[in-house]
């Protein structure tokens, strides 16, 4: 039995390797222009969720999840190399030492990328379960489910964001919602384990993420169908401040897939005025109020945005034929460049600081998705240095990461 199964285990190596030598390893997008590399070898290899942190504060590594534990990605020499056996759910690298965060069996464990050591840095409580890391890597945030228990199937419980285009995904939207199921928002010490609720409710708290620079800040949405949610927040880490970041205006509005810039000054979300009609990308500045809406087009809408580590670009994975945006959208990896509508007042008014500030999106394709299959969400994201786009992707078949090149310039010197 013992010489069977390795020879199985032998010949799935080998197809995988095979599989994986079939792929190419970089080109040049015919229709774009734009250089892309497949980064992973393989077959089911993912980026994180898109507002998960995944590089280490030298910019040098990519953290990303494969079918059989976690593995880092050195950005210059491409080099990989496995750091975690076996299936864990990630949270996200840490901001302050790069250790990675993640839960097995209960338990929050950080592993070094240096030593490999790996550490036991919380257990979680009962129905506990935690999506976060603050800036400094003293607390943990997430919740405590104080419902009566649920089967698996009949609602997800989990704060881990599942796919956005799934079947059924309404239904299950509108059913929990519709449970009012008694929830906890906490977060969990580093250092000696101790729960701190900072609000009770039977709204369904999720996406719940720490500013990457304040580390007493946290942004959470009131999770359900968009149109019938007041959908993100913010609350600081003793309980005060509570604070709804957009008041919809008009039937059928929607906003989420919230997400702070790098510098944590801004949060920015994606707004519908209203639903699949006016798309916009709209930020909050966490300090002053200040607002900003950038316009762009159906065709340029996407599932999820990013933005550029200094504020300056923004990026999206497009959307399947099944979207919000559909019929229409495009399915293409996209570059946004700003730009503010000219103001002409002179700030003549007096209350000008209140109004929105408006401009638009002008975009570029980057990458062409039309063979991705959109329940696999491409969660893009800008490496350290700004010069690339990372993603994951089906469009040749099995999962993998890809990275495409935001300078054409560099394409054309090589």
């Amino acid at each position: 039995m013992m010489r069977l199964f390795s020879l199985l285990v032998s010949l799935i190596i080998c197809a995988t390797t095979a599989i994986a030598q079939e792929l190419p390893r970089e080109w040049i997008d015919p229709d774009t222009g734009h250089r892309v590399v497949r980064l992973s070898d393989e077959p089911g290899s993912a980026t994180l969720y898109f507002h998960q942190n995944a590089y280490t504060p030298d910019g040098e590594k990519l953290i990303i999840t494969t079918p059989t534990g976690l593995s880092i990605i050195n950005l210059k020499t491409r080099a990989i190399e496995k750091f975690v056996e076996g299936r864990v759910n990630v949270i996200m690298t840490g901001k302050k030492t790069g250790q990675i965060y993640y839960v097995k069996a209960g338990v929050v464990y950080a592993t070094d990328l240096r030593t490999k050591a790996t550490r036991e840095v919380a257990k979680l409580p009962p129905r506990g379960s935690v999506a976060s890391v603050n800036a400094d890597e003293t607390l943990l945030a997430g919740i405590i489910d104080e419902g009566p228990p649920v089967s698996p199937t009949s609602a997800q419980t989990g704060n881990a964001p599942r796919g956005d285009s799934y079947p059924g995904k309404g239904e299950m939207m509108e059913r929990r919602l519709a449970e009012r199921r008694p929830l906890r928002l906490v977060t969990i010490s580093t250092t000696n384990g101790e729960v701190k609720t900072l609000l009770r409710g039977t709204d369904w708290y999720n996406h719940i993420q720490f500013s990457p620079t304040d580390p007493t800040l946290l942004m959470f949405c009131h999770e359900g169908p968009w149109h019938k949610v007041d959908r993100t927040w913010t609350i600081r880490t003793d309980g005060t401040a509570l604070t709804q970041i957009h008041r919809r205006t008009m039937n059928m509005e929607i906003e989420g897939h919230e997400f702070f810039s790098g510098d944590g000054k801004m949060i920015w979300y994606d707004l519908q005025t209203p639903k699949s009609v006016v798309f916009w990308l709209a930020g909050y500045n966490v300090s002053t109020g200040e607002r900003v809406w950038y316009h762009m087009q159906r065709s340029e809408w996407s599932v999820h945005f990013n933005v550029s580590p200094d504020g300056s670009l923004f990026a999206g994975d497009g959307g399947g034929p099944d979207s919000v945006a559909a019929p229409g959208n495009g399915q293409w990896i996209y570059l946004f460049r700003p730009q503010l509508a000219p103001d002409k007042t002179d700030g003549a008014w007096p209350n000008a600081k209140e109004f929105i500030k408006p401009g638009v999106f002008q975009a570029e394709k980057l990458v062409n998705l039309a063979k991705h299959n959109y329940r696999l969400e491409p969660n893009v994201t800008f490496t350290p240095d700004q010069k690339w786009i990372v993603f994951r992707s089906n469009m040749l078949g099995p999962t993998h990461v890809y990275a495409v090149e935001i300078d054409k310039a560099a394409v054309s010197s090589r």
